[in-house]
């Protein structure tokens, strides 16, 4: 299936591994061309070098702190010179600190705010102006499936997340008559660093193992398995193109059936 994708230009976040490297490199493979953000410039150069072998499209690597407030406009604004525009924005960053709430201070909070709410914000509102020039385009974040379902150690994630769907669905709204679409994907538990590292500290609060932890999370998925992060760019990706013409204000779990909400 072709996505219409060749020519256009992404900027995607946190995209020097995980999911967001899986994003960037279905894009450049479907022809697009994409900025990738990531907060070490060695990673992002790195990921733009097999990012360049994996497909058609022209890769950008940028760095810097989409957590600082400043940050997220600069980053827009070059890649928006380096492309000649933006056609796609995909908010991803890494997730804020784990634990019950007994475990986060105000610190936390303030610090989970700035990386997992405002970074969506700032980048959104830096970026619906060369959106619009664009004549329509696609805004996708990458959150959780926090957002759907609290998860026990992710106080943090579970109050923030819903927020960024909260920010979503009213940009959706009003941004729709004006030809840009706003959805959000919610990964379960998927196969990245960030997984580790949870699994690691989960299992330092329990007394276990990090395979025990990561083992208990994979008999609770219906497919019985951890997801690889292709799987969920591929969902990312076809939100950001033509075929997901009449998609907006939607949120969709990619968990392997983990999750419980009827919607």
């Amino acid at each position: 299936m072709d996505l219409g994708l060749a020519g256009k230009r992404a900027l995607v976040s946190g995209a020097s591994a995980g999911i967001g490297f899986a994003v960037a490199r279905v894009l450049v493979a479907e022809g697009a061309d994409v900025a990738i953000i990531s907060r070490d410039s060695a990673r992002a150069e790195a990921a733009a070098v097999r990012l360049r072998d994996a497909g058609r499209g022209r890769v950008v690597p940028l760095a810097g702190d989409v957590s600082r407030a400043e940050e997220p406009a600069r980053l827009v604004e070059a890649a928006a010179t380096a492309l000649g525009g933006l056609d796609i924005l995909v908010t991803n960053a890494g997730g804020p600190k784990s634990g019950d709430f007994a475990d986060v201070g105000p610190d936390d909070f303030t610090s989970a705010i700035d990386l997992t709410l405002r970074s969506v914000e700032r980048m959104c509102r830096a970026a619906i102006p060369h959106l619009l020039a664009a004549g329509a385009g696609r805004i996708v974040n990458l959150t959780s499936i926090t957002a759907k379902e609290p998860h026990v150690g992710l106080v943090l994630s579970n109050t923030l997340r819903p927020a960024v769907h909260g920010l979503a669905k009213s940009l959706a709204r009003e941004l729709g008559p004006r030809g840009i679409s706003v959805n959000s994907v919610c990964p379960g538990f998927t196969r990245t660093e960030r997984l580790s590292d949870l699994a690691a500290a989960a299992a330092a609060r329990r007394g276990t193992t990090p395979e025990a932890i990561t083992e208990g999370w994979r008999a609770n998925i219906p497919l019985g398995r951890l997801a690889d992060p292709e799987e969920i760019a591929h969902v990312v990706v076809f939100l950001c193109s033509a075929r997901a013409s009449f998609v907006n204000g939607a949120s969709y779990a990619v968990d392997g059936g983990e999750s419980h909400p009827l919607l």
